[in-house]
């Protein structure tokens, strides 16, 4: 079978890189044909366009920054779609809006193409070891036609439900997720205003109910002042957009979550577009004129 992987960024690299591993042969593209040698070198093919791409393959995978990008290589002049062969498959792995999934689903079913939503968790770490889940949503017999490919990627691949699903899967756990690193920020700050040291707070989170994935995994990079540079404040508005439109989709109201996004616009605007997620405590930090710091090696990511 012939394996298409268009997007070959932080997260896209090591997921065709695994592809590889599991002895998929690969077509690849991205915007810069860079980002392929290692692929290349690996015995991978290089596509010139994603139409070049789909004519050549039976299932295509993609991981790009958001939805103008997965529109312009879906649907564009010389996009997956004016190439893509009655019955193939295209699994795309980009956290999307489901509206936006959907609308392109339509296209590519009036092809006879088969499109599903599998956005992916895990971090780039997780990118790499395969320690990834994917949410997947579309048509349950191509998922489990295909679910070898998805399983050599990460090890949690999941139908969850009709197209769009796995987009809604995405956006919710991510909503969650940066609800509870503005609400750390704040818990933190306001303990150790109080007098508390930080490793005192953690430890009294883990121990009850702060005890969650983003408190053991978060803190140590607030401890460390690194922040995560594996997630830009740029990709994190961008969630944080597409949950508003969610919200606005479903009639939905989501405050707690509006509170976070101006937070995170609010970061973002002091240290730029480029910094990292978790700068968004960094902003609270220095609002209260307190640090975080905590001497001691602490790693980029922990599951302490």
């Amino acid at each position: 079978m012939q394996v298409g992987f268009i997007g070959l960024g932080t997260m896209g690299a090591h997921m065709a890189r695994n592809l590889q591993k599991a002895g998929t042969k690969l077509l690849v593209h991205d915007a810069r044909r860079a980002a392929a040698e290692r692929h290349l070198a690996g015995g991978a093919i290089w596509a010139e366009t994603p139409r070049n791409m789909a004519e050549q393959c039976e299932v295509v995978f993609t991981s790009l920054p958001g939805p103008p990008e997965v529109e312009a290589v879906a649907l564009g002049s010389d996009g997956l779609l004016s190439g893509m062969r009655k019955g193939a498959a295209y699994f795309d792995l980009s956290t999307n809006s489901p509206t936006v999934v959907r609308r392109i689903c339509a296209a590519f079913a009036e092809r006879g193409v088969h499109l599903l939503d599998a956005p992916v968790s895990g971090g780039p770490k997780g990118a790499e070891s395969g320690k990834l889940a994917l949410w997947v949503g579309g048509e349950r017999a191509i998922f489990d036609r295909h679910k070898a490919l998805l399983d050599a990627m990460g090890d949690r691949a999941r139908y969850v439900g009709p197209i769009g699903a796995g987009s809604v899967a995405k956006l919710v756990h991510n909503c969650a997720g940066y609800a509870l690193q503005t609400v750390l920020a704040e818990v933190f700050t306001l303990g150790v205003k109080g007098g508390v040291e930080p490793l005192t707070v953690w430890d009294a989170l883990k121990q009850s109910v702060g005890d969650t994935f983003v408190c053991r995994h978060d803190v140590p990079s607030i401890f460390a002042g690194h922040y995560d540079p594996s997630f830009t404040l740029d990709l994190c508005c961008k969630d944080l957009d597409l949950l508003a439109g969610l919200g606005q989709d479903f009639a939905t109201d989501l405050p707690m979550t509006r509170a976070a996004h101006e937070r995170f616009r609010e970061a973002r605007n002091e240290y730029g577009g480029d910094a990292a997620e978790l700068h968004v405590c960094k902003l609270i930090e220095e609002q209260a004129g307190i640090s975080l710091r905590v001497s001691g090696e602490w790693p980029i990511h922990s599951e302490a």
